[in-house]
């Protein structure tokens, strides 16, 4: 068989790193651009991470240890360019973070030359993934991700059962952790935990999800919040649902909060996702919303419906379906690069701008509830429609 070595499939990969990305021409809705291509892909990893370059060792040049995917990222502006961290999985299931940088932001992501080592607790980790980073205004940088272990209490052939945990650490150039005491919780799993950016009455704040939609359906839950006075060995005495899961919408199986909220004027700008029953399964979904800038916890404007759903390619991958962001990041010109993860396999950006997120959240209108006042919210739009075009003709007369 055909047989490539070690130059030329760094070759080949340096083709694509330099491949340029354009707007989606398919896709308009006026709030955001779509890109032909995603951003990060399992091609982007480099080559030397995956083969053993010496012939001696290698000598059929077989890819050694293998990745699968490279999607669910966080990230943040850093000296002057766009990073990521992205959940990267090998061919053996297991996950680990690896930071790549871009320039715009939107094309020409590299990976640095090494992945993550987050530092493991007395209580290791079996699998980690889905960093949330949040550059809090105590001087940190904090990473907030999913700590999995299998559960203790689960019978000895069962061997799927999981337990999640907050895990936290914290570093000043992403390249060196301090890993901190996981997060204690009352409840059993705690995934989707973000750090909100500011301090709140002297006090760090997180949004939660205390209830997981698979582990206890029937008990109220959602997106909570709950205060705390120290990230070292941080414990939450009580969390308190302020976005909840509502019957027969995009949220009704769970939702959890995404990135780190946005400051704007008008409020905490917040990219969340929602998951619901289809007859293909669980879709998952993001949406938006603000909350009070004094208290982020305070809805102010909901938008109905998806912000952003799986289209065309992204519907196909390990986990069909899905779109799911934990990276946003807000330029000072007023750019908004939204990374969002399509079917658990690839990273994409969709590209907007603060000003027209807020114009979104706070003049679309809110999920009607039921089939009849959303006709009725759509033909309020229709009228309106129809006597404003009358009134444009009769003034063009």
């Amino acid at each position: 068989m055909a047989q490539k070595t070690f130059a030329q499939l760094v070759a080949e990969q340096e083709k694509l790193l330099k491949t340029g990305n354009r707007i989606d021409k398919r896709f308009y809705n006026g709030l955001y651009d779509r890109f032909a291509n995603p951003v990060l892909t399992r091609e982007h990893v480099p080559v030397s991470w995956r083969w053993d370059a010496d012939p001696k060792t290698n000598p059929h040049m077989i890819e050694r240890l293998g990745i699968g995917t490279a999607f669910n990222a966080g990230a943040m502006e850093f000296e002057g360019r766009i990073i990521v961290m992205a959940r990267t999985d090998g061919h053996d299931r297991k996950s680990f973070f690896a930071v790549a940088e871009s320039k715009t932001g939107i094309d020409g992501f590299r990976f640095w030359d090494e992945p993550v080592v987050m530092p493991e607790t007395e209580d290791p980790d079996t699998n980690v993934y889905d960093m949330r980073l949040t550059r809090h205004e105590d001087g940190w940088i904090y990473g907030l991700f999913c700590s999995e272990r299998r559960d203790p209490k689960a019978a000895p052939h069962d061997l799927s059962s999981a337990v999640a945990a907050c895990g936290i650490a914290r570093s000043k150039d992403l390249k060196t952790w301090e890993r901190l005491p996981d997060l204690k919780t009352g409840g059993s799993q705690q995934r989707n935990v973000v750090l909100h950016p500011e301090f709140v009455n002297g006090t760090y704040l997180l949004y939660t999800r205390p209830t997981d939609g698979f582990i206890d359906a029937g008990t109220q839950s959602g997106i909570a919040y709950a205060l705390v006075d120290r990230m070292e060995r941080a414990v939450i005495g009580h969390e308190t649902v302020f976005e909840e899961r509502i019957y027969h919408t995009i949220k009704e199986v769970k939702n959890g909060q995404g990135a780190p909220p946005i400051r704007t004027k008008h409020g905490w700008l917040h990219v969340a996702h929602g998951v619901r029953n289809c007859a293909a399964g669980l879709r998952y979904v993001l949406y938006a919303f603000l909350t009070d800038l004094a208290e982020p916890w305070k809805v102010i404007a909901a938008p109905g419906g998806h912000l952003i759903a799986p289209l065309k390619e992204e519907r196909v991958g390990d986990v069909s379906n899905v779109v799911f962001s934990n990276g946003m990041v807000a330029k000072q010109d007023g750019e908004l690069l939204i990374y969002y993860a399509s079917s658990d396999t690839r990273l994409h950006v969709a590209r907007t701008d603060v000003e027209r997120m807020v114009d979104y959240c706070k003049n679309t209108p809110p999920d009607a509830r039921r089939s009849y006042a959303c006709v009725q919210q759509r033909l309020e739009l229709i009228r309106r429609n129809q006597a404003f075009l009358a009134k444009k003709r009769k003034a063009g007369r």
